[in-house]
């Protein structure tokens, strides 16, 4: 709760801040004469950015169980999936947190967490990685995953992707108006948009979009050096992450939804927007601490 209330605060701010800068450059007063409301406009930004952030932290279990068609797991019908569930509940009453849904689903290695409480969260894990990992390297990952849920990380994610989200809505539409304006100055007969203010938007939307997706893929980086510290802390040891880490990095690291790919276990599209660090500087940072 402290963190969704953080990310409400978080993202008022940043259009208190976006609306003040405007006001004390002038901005607003330029943007204000060629027709655009920027007050309107911020609060629509925050509607954007905020709303879709939430609601799509609100959905992330049942699109992670329907994205992926795992099989959650009330009752354990096999040894294996009654050491599963017993291994989640002891590393989850050591993190302090309520016992999450665990799933399995059919893919190969990985694992991931999601879930907007901390005490109502979901574990998913692989066929592959339960096939390829001895039990010590699959309860790390657990851990892991257990410990970026402790976090808080998947509010985190959303608190930051909100703020991104809003920035790119004000910003683009902003430039819009200003090259949509020199565009047309002299022609007093037209009011409104015009064909500039569409195009800039949508351009500066997408070139914006980037520039986020690489601050959000570097914030992520940055939490799954925490994790596995968080799951080398749970294991009492940081031997067995190590395990793990080297053995996904010479494994064939499965495929996520691409609404999942920041909460697996490794991943990533290239240096400035993987979401997760490359295995060699987690295996690095573990052994450093």
């Amino acid at each position: 709760m402290k963190r969704i209330l953080l990310l409400v605060l978080t993202n008022l701010a940043v259009m208190a801040v976006l609306l003040i800068t405007t006001r004390i450059l002038g901005v607003d007063r330029f943007l204000t004469a060629n027709g655009l409301d920027t007050t309107a406009l911020a609060a629509f930004s925050l509607i954007i950015g905020f709303g879709g952030a939430f609601i799509s932290l609100l959905m992330s279990k049942p699109m992670a169980k329907w994205s992926t068609g795992m099989v959650i797991i009330d009752q354990p019908r096999s040894a294996d999936e009654a050491w599963l569930l017993a291994t989640v509940r002891k590393l989850a009453d050591q993190a302090g947190i309520g016992m999450p849904e665990v799933g399995i689903y059919e893919g190969e290695p990985n694992a991931f967490a999601t879930g907007a409480f901390k005490n109502d969260a979901l574990v998913g894990v692989s066929t592959g990685l339960l096939a390829n990992m001895t039990r010590e390297e699959v309860e790390a990952v657990l851990a892991h995953e257990v410990a970026h849920i402790a976090n808080g990380d998947m509010v985190t994610m959303t608190l930051i992707q909100g703020v991104m989200n809003t920035f790119v809505v004000f910003l683009s539409r902003v430039i819009g108006y200003v090259v949509d304006s020199f565009l047309r100055r002299g022609d007093s007969e037209s009011s409104g948009p015009g064909i500039g203010y569409l195009v800039t938007s949508i351009v500066m939307e997408i070139v914006l979009g980037f520039l986020a997706a690489i601050i959000v893929a570097w914030f992520s980086r940055q939490r799954e050096f925490r994790a596995d510290a968080g799951a080398a802390m749970l294991m009492g040891r940081k031997q067995p992450m190590i395990n793990a880490l080297a053995r996904l990095g010479g494994l064939h690291p499965g495929a996520l939804p691409q609404g999942m790919q920041a909460m697996g276990i490794t991943g990533g599209i290239g240096k400035l927007f993987a979401t997760h660090p490359p295995i060699e500087e987690r295996i690095a940072a573990l052994q450093a601490l």
